[in-house]
């Protein structure tokens, strides 16, 4: 396996506060990395950074080798970084089809000129998701799961070289998690290197070849997920100390 993104020690501050702390790590290529952590841990903040829509502090972040610097988010996107949001926000009054084929136009390598290719890749990627029969709905008339379905749609699109996934189980029962699970594992078999924030400690166990933890803004543990989540320093940040 080879490094596809690297982030050497980077940090970034709002004002007084300190959300990302020094934090270095790597993902290689056809790995599902899990991100966990508190609320207020710096998940969100770290994918922002990697993503574009927030510069670090300090520190780098190197995408295949190359130093991302103050790229833009649509820049980093053409190149292959593509993400889901937490809060979920279709185009309002567009298909189900068509604002997935926004990603297609917009994704890696300029994307696609023509509206009719960028439909053709939006209507593989709702079958590859699961959404194959909603491609004429309108897209804020999905519910909950279903928007967290286009979600991944919408990035996969792109056609990103690495996938970061912002709690795209929050609110799913055991069913639909199962199902997004199966999803993540197959894009990560179409060979895309795969970051995946999640609060649901059972599902990122399975799912992920390795963890990484945040607490107070600093990785605290790194490593195979059995280990991860025995380290005591995960369990006290998780339980507080009392209680581990």
């Amino acid at each position: 396996m080879t490094t596809i993104l690297e982030i050497k020690h980077v940090t970034r501050r709002f004002a007084g506060l300190i959300a990302v702390d020094d934090v270095s790590f790597i993902l290689q290529r056809g790995e599902i990395l899990g991100v966990i952590g508190p609320n207020g841990a710096g998940k969100t903040t770290l994918v922002s950074l990697i993503s574009g829509t927030l510069f670090p502090s300090s520190g780098d972040i190197l995408f295949e080798g190359r130093p991302l610097g103050r790229l833009p988010a649509y820049r980093r996107a053409r190149l292959g970084i593509g993400r889901t949001f937490q809060i979920m926000r279709p185009f309002p009054g567009l298909s189900v089809l068509d604002n997935v084929a926004v990603g297609a136009l917009f994704g890696r390598g300029g994307g696609q000129a023509q509206l009719a290719k960028a439909r053709e890749q939006a209507r593989a990627q709702l079958d590859f998701v699961g959404l194959g029969r909603n491609v004429d709905q309108r897209a804020d008339e999905l519910g909950g799961p279903g928007r967290k379905r286009l979600e991944l749609a919408k990035a996969l699109a792109m056609q990103p070289k690495v996938l970061l996934c912002d709690e795209v189980m929050a609110g799913l029962n055991l069913v639909e998690i199962e199902e997004v699970i199966e999803v993540i594992r197959k894009v990560r078999d179409a060979g895309i290197s795969v970051l995946v924030i999640e609060h649901v400690i059972k599902a990122i166990k399975s799912l992920s070849d390795r963890l990484l933890v945040l607490h107070h803004g600093e990785k605290i543990a790194d490593g195979e997920p059995g280990a991860v989540l025995a380290n005591q320093a995960v369990i006290e940040a998780y339980l507080g100390k009392r209680r581990a």
